[in-house]
């Protein structure tokens, strides 16, 4: 929503209503339940039934019911507590889904959250992305809180290795990455245009870990950039050569440890 629309809602007191209504048009639409099977199809590559997989940056949930329609477990972590309430209250009872109310990071402790209420999925640990990032001159983030931080090898130990890690932390990646030492099969985090030199660090950190090939889905796409898994420095040369500002997407990172997995885009 749009800023002004969303202080209006709230002077109204419409605020909370008017996005659950949102969110319900967004979710039963159709081109939503085509993009939903889309999802199920295109992440069936990586996760089988009874596999575990890891939701880094869960916000409400929307990956991790994708994980659980495939029969995966799901440990999701996430800091926020409003989508903390909306992850109990879509997987309390679920015993497949352990929620996680931590932030990841390089190293076991505390840090600072910087929350934006209007739009929750934008809220970071990061200062360059909320200083220098696409929303920092069109949002506010309005508040601060403490979090307790967790490391990917601190989950691995209680939970063990997962299939499949999904990370979506608003500019954090790297962080997060760094509290990794060991090989995961297959990790996806978030780029933007703006930050590739950051992704890039990303791949070349999992690269020290280990052998890792790379691929690309544009926006919230499922086509594959490349046909094939790439090379870290050929992903990210297509990536600069595009010309789109706006550019975002995510980067698939497979390690050559684990057994060959072939590519299938969907639509």
């Amino acid at each position: 929503m749009k800023k002004w629309l969303i202080r209006l809602l709230k002077s109204l007191h419409l605020y909370r209503p008017a996005k659950i209504i949102k969110d319900y048009i967004a979710y039963y639409a159709p081109w939503t339940l085509r993009h939903r099977r889309a999802l199920i199809a295109f992440y069936a590559q990586f996760i089988k039934e009874g596999d575990l997989c890891f939701d880094i940056g869960a916000h409400t949930g929307e990956r991790a019911r994708i994980f659980r329609e495939l029969g995966a477990k799901v440990i999701c972590v996430e800091p926020q507590r409003p989508c903390l309430r909306q992850l109990y209250q879509r997987f309390g009872n679920d015993p497949y889904v352990i929620i996680v109310d931590k932030a990841v990071g390089t190293q076991e402790g505390y840090a600072e959250l910087v929350v934006c209420e209007e739009a929750p999925e934008i809220s970071t640990m990061s200062r360059k992305w909320r200083e220098e990032g696409r929303f920092s001159r069109e949002h506010e983030w309005t508040h601060s809180e403490q979090v307790v931080v967790t490391t990917l090898d601190a989950l691995i130990q209680t939970y063990g290795v997962p299939a499949f890690c999904k990370i979506d932390v608003e500019g954090y990646e790297e962080a997060v990455l760094r509290g990794l030492t060991r090989p995961i099969p297959v990790i996806s985090f978030e780029f933007v245009k703006e930050f590739l030199p950051e992704a890039k660090r990303c791949m070349d950190y999992l690269l020290s870990i280990g052998p890792v090939v790379f691929n690309a889905c544009i926006n919230d796409s499922t086509q594959w950039l490349f046909p094939t898994w790439v090379t870290a420095n050929i992903l990210y040369e297509a990536l600069l050569s595009i010309d789109n500002a706006l550019l975002w997407g995510d980067i698939y990172a497979r390690s050559q440890v684990m057994e060959p997995l072939s590519l299938i885009s969907f639509s």
